[in-house]
């Protein structure tokens, strides 16, 4: 099966296209904006590369390298269209993307009728969230006779700097307001705000902030019987976190309209601070609710990651969709969210090669 990775020398582009390659049954090409990146990157791990920019020669590239799948990493997806998506449909080519935009994802089932004409899969937030969450919940939810909470984050390490992209997509939401359960009502809050401190295992404390990703969307009406909803993100150098902190209310407050056109000093700037942290991250989701005998019952769920294995999480649904389509072991066609087509176990077992350790608590 030919995989073409749109920003495939990307931070999870490579990761991605270093897995495939060793897959005797996928041949790859790795597409982007930057001729000299992709050939070089290409050439390391014996794959052909072509030049890619979604807005001036898709189809040229679709027409020419004819693909059976695309896995589209170049976000931010934070208001990007479904061109890419729509294109594939066109050329009957599979699609796999990393949004984790909210809108981007809950609406890609508005393709949904065009890609089972086409007799294609296309799944949006192939990603940690939706993807890695919704798992989670589905494996932990017999346990409960109602599950009504779910506060999860991911505490980032700092020496993983987040490339341009992600950085984007954040600062894009900070201090802008957005909706989530709570109390089983829609309620407002806002990006980058509501300040926590959280004690994770073997790494201490974190500092959290409100983020808006898909699931706060898409959660509420898959899984019906949830109350509160509640996702948070961190920085680990806390003069970081609490400065972003800060920069959000002046958006809040209507001072700035967005805190967007920073972003590349901020990504610049990142590194600088790297002495001041680690390596270490680390993913939490805690679930309460009711058991079957009535009582109270409280789960949580650990990644505690370390050797800056962190932001290859995020990779895995897209390795194990593609090598389910190149095997024929997925009949899934259509347009849709990524829920429920990757089990916990299935995700873990991906996970095992790296410096990650597994944690259950209740």
């Amino acid at each position: 099966m030919r995989v073409l990775i749109i920003g495939g020398y990307g931070n999870f582009g490579q990761y991605i296209a270093k897995r495939l390659s060793k897959d005797a049954d996928i041949d790859l090409v790795i597409g982007g904006r930057s001729i000299v990146k992709a050939k070089d990157f290409a050439d390391s791990i014996k794959a052909t590369w072509v030049y890619l920019d979604i807005h001036k020669n898709l189809d040229e590239v679709l027409e020419a390298k004819k693909p059976d799948l695309i896995i589209h990493t170049s976000g931010p997806f934070q208001g990007q269209g479904y061109e890419v998506a729509e294109a594939c449909i066109r050329y009957q080519c599979h699609y796999i993307d990393l949004a984790d935009g909210r809108e981007f994802v809950a609406n890609i089932d508005r393709l949904d009728q065009a890609a089972k004409e086409a007799g294609v899969l296309i799944v949006s937030g192939a990603s940690s969230v939706p993807c890695l969450t919704a798992a989670i919940i589905d494996e932990y939810l017999p346990q409960f006779e109602k599950m009504e909470a779910i506060d999860y984050g991911i505490a980032t390490a700092q020496r993983t700097n987040p490339g341009l992209a992600t950085t984007t997509a954040i600062l894009a939401y900070a201090g802008k307001a957005f909706e989530t359960l709570k109390n089983g009502v829609r309620a407002t809050i806002f990006g980058w705000q509501d300040l926590t401190l959280r004690k994770y295992p073997e790494l201490g404390y974190r500092l959290l902030s409100n983020c808006d990703v898909p699931d706060l969307e898409i959660f509420p009406a898959r899984y019906p019987g949830l109350k509160d909803v509640r996702f948070r993100a961190g920085l680990e150098v806390p003069f970081l976190h609490l400065g972003l902190w800060a920069l959000s209310w002046l958006v809040r407050a209507g001072l700035l309209r967005s805190l967007k056109p920073f972003a590349e000093p901020f990504y610049k700037v990142g590194p600088l601070f790297n002495i001041l942290g680690t390596d270490r991250s680390a993913f939490h989701m805690e679930m309460t609710g009711t058991g079957h005998e009535g009582e109270s019952l409280k789960k949580t769920f650990y990644l505690l990651t370390d050797s800056g294995h962190g932001p290859n999480i995020p990779c895995i649904p897209s390795i194990l969709l593609t090598q389910m389509l190149s095997r024929g072991t997925i009949s899934a066609r259509g347009a849709m969210p990524c829920l429920g087509l990757i089990t916990l176990p299935a995700y873990l077992e991906a996970l095992a090669d790296l410096d990650i350790k597994v944690l259950r608590q209740g």
